[in-house]
C-alpha cells in the first residue's frame, strides 16, 4: 500500500494507518520516501501505454510517499475495499478515499492510497519499493 503525496502533503498517513490497524491487519514494514522517476515508471509500468502515465509519474514523484507492507487475511482484497474506487467523488463514504480523497482541478489521481489489484501485483509491488525485503 501506499499513502501518495498528496496524502501525506495534508498529514492523512495516521488515519489511513489508523484504519489499517483497526480493520485487524499488521504492519509487517514501512518506509516514507520521494519516488524517483524510475521507480513511479516501474510502479506504474501497467499504465504505460495510457496518455496519463506521465502524469502519474511526475505526480508520484512530487513529494515523499508512504510505502507499507501489510499482512493478514486477504488483505489485498480487504484493502481495496477499505480503500474504495480509485475516483474520489465515487467512492462510497466510509472507504479511506470516500472520506478523504479530493479532486484538484477535476483530476481524481490525488486519491490519497494505492492499494495492490492482486497478490502478483502486490509481490511486484513490494520487490520495487522494498528491495531488500
Amino acid at each position: 500500500m501506499l499513502v501518495k503525496p498528496d496524502g501525506v502533503e495534508r498529514g492523512l498517513v495516521g488515519e489511513v494507518l489508523r484504519r489499517i490497524e483497526r480493520k485487524g491487519y499488521r504492519l509487517a514494514a514501512m518506509q516514507m520516501r520521494t519516488a524517483s522517476e524510475e521507480l513511479a515508471g516501474q510502479h506504474y509500468a501497467e499504465h504505460a501505454a495510457k496518455p496519463f502515465f506521465r502524469d502519474l509519474v511526475e505526480y508520484l514523484c512530487s513529494g515523499p510517499t508512504l510505502a507499507a507492507v501489510i499482512e493478514g487475511e486477504r488483505v489485498v482484497k480487504g484493502v481495496r475495499v477499505m480503500n474504495g474506487t480509485t475516483v474520489p467523488t465515487l467512492a462510497p463514504p466510509g472507504t479511506i478515499r470516500g472520506d478523504l480523497a479530493c479532486t484538484r482541478g477535476g483530476v481524481s489521481m490525488f486519491n490519497v492510497v494505492h492499494g495492490s489489484d492482486s497478490r502478483v501485483s502486490a509481490e511486484r509491488e513490494i520487490a520495487l519499493w522494498f528491495p531488500d525485503l
